[in-house]
């Protein structure tokens, strides 16, 4: 889990989205290019381009077609750059976004334990994704962090919550 952003469906949201993946990743180039696909949103396309060079990312779209709200086919389109047609494919976040549902109910539409305060959304998030690329194996691996070489073990809670930060001392 490299970055979320917490907001409204929009460019400013898109935008902040961005900034912190762009702050996370490695840059990219034309020889080791940065997939990324989404919805038909529009506000990628726009924001992508301000971060990326266009020659550094292959970018498509997979555009869900629906009929009485439920969706009957679906439309892959290449915006920019040269990935297959069948790399199109949105269920890793969307996978990501159920289990993110699932163990956190905040994020579960129609229930009482949603967030009434965006800070309090957001600390609950950012917990998550601690323990999700830090402490969380993978199955038959090692964590997140482990395999991105950002930590050379799987860390515990108590390790967390007694970590000393160097920028406070």
């Amino acid at each position: 889990m490299i970055a979320y952003e917490v907001g409204k469906q929009g460019l400013e949201t898109c935008k902040n989205l961005f900034e912190k993946v762009f702050s996370r990743l490695r840059l990219p180039f034309p020889d080791t290019k940065i997939q990324i696909f989404s919805d038909g949103n529009d506000d990628y396309k726009t924001t992508i381009s301000e971060y990326y060079a266009e020659t550094c990312v292959d970018y498509g779209q997979i555009i869900k077609i629906r009929e009485s709200g439920k969706v009957v086919d679906k439309r892959k389109k290449i915006v920019f750059g040269s990935p297959s047609i069948d790399e199109i494919e949105t269920t890793d976040i969307e996978n990501m976004n159920s289990i993110c549902r699932e163990r956190m109910g905040r994020l579960v539409r129609e229930t009482k334990c949603y967030s009434k305060k965006k800070p309090k959304l957001v600390n609950a998030i950012e917990l998550f994704q601690f323990y999700w690329n830090f402490m969380d194996r993978l199955p038959r691996s090692d964590t997140p962090a482990m395999i991105e070489k950002l930590t050379n073990h799987q860390w515990s809670w108590d390790e967390f919550f007694n970590f000393q930060l160097s920028i406070l001392n």
